[in-house]
């Protein structure tokens, strides 16, 4: 791909954000590709070292702030009628209580899944203080000269302790998974305001 087809496919991938953040980007990427050529590599081996242009325009999305593309969407093109107004208003007890219901399901929806995450941790700790009380509680008993009891502390601290590393790495890919779906989530809400240019 030439140095060309690369910037018109990522003008293309961007449209729909603000205009300076776009010739931001394309004026980046030009020069880029341009340092690569000086460095000995040729126009389609530079390009192609820059990267994918479905991967630069995700990458360009995720970093711009939600605000900042709602701005630039918001914006009006035209003024409103007066009955685009007036339509408008009679319909916002409708369209303002069903937006705020899907927001709302949507939000609860999102802290239910980190409520699941936070008591999976606190499962984790009381199982690893499980452990560790379980191996305190051997010394007490087997110092008090009950030593049927102070192995069966041990036993249950030892399963505990083996418990709670197996819950730890479950607690920390589930942690991870809810990470990667708030970024993803967080992507498609700014890919839902960005307009793309039809190709």
């Amino acid at each position: 791909m030439s140095k060309q087809e690369f910037l018109t496919q990522l003008r293309k991938g961007l449209s729909g954000l603000p205009q300076d953040d776009i010739e931001e980007r394309l004026t980046f990427y030009s020069e880029m590709i341009d340092d690569r050529i000086e460095e000995g590599l040729s126009e389609e081996k530079a390009v192609s070292a820059v990267g994918s242009v479905s991967d630069i325009i995700q990458q360009i999305v995720a970093d711009i702030p939600l605000s900042k593309i709602a701005k630039e969407r918001i914006k009006p093109t035209r003024r409103l009628s007066v009955g685009e107004i007036i339509l408008l208003a009679l319909g916002s007890p409708i369209w303002l209580s069903l937006g705020i219901a899907a927001v709302s399901v949507i939000c609860s929806l999102y802290i239910s899944l980190w409520a699941v995450i936070i008591s999976l941790w606190a499962v984790f700790v009381s199982i690893a203080a499980g452990a560790i009380a379980g191996l305190l509680a051997c010394v007490v008993f087997v110092a008090g000269g009950n030593g049927a009891s102070g192995v069966a502390m041990l036993a249950a601290g030892i399963i505990c302790a083996g418990l709670s590393i197996f819950m730890f790495y479950g607690c920390k890919a589930a942690t991870n998974g809810i990470l990667i779906l708030t970024k993803k989530m967080g992507i498609w809400i700014k890919n839902c305001f960005i307009s793309k240019e039809k190709v």
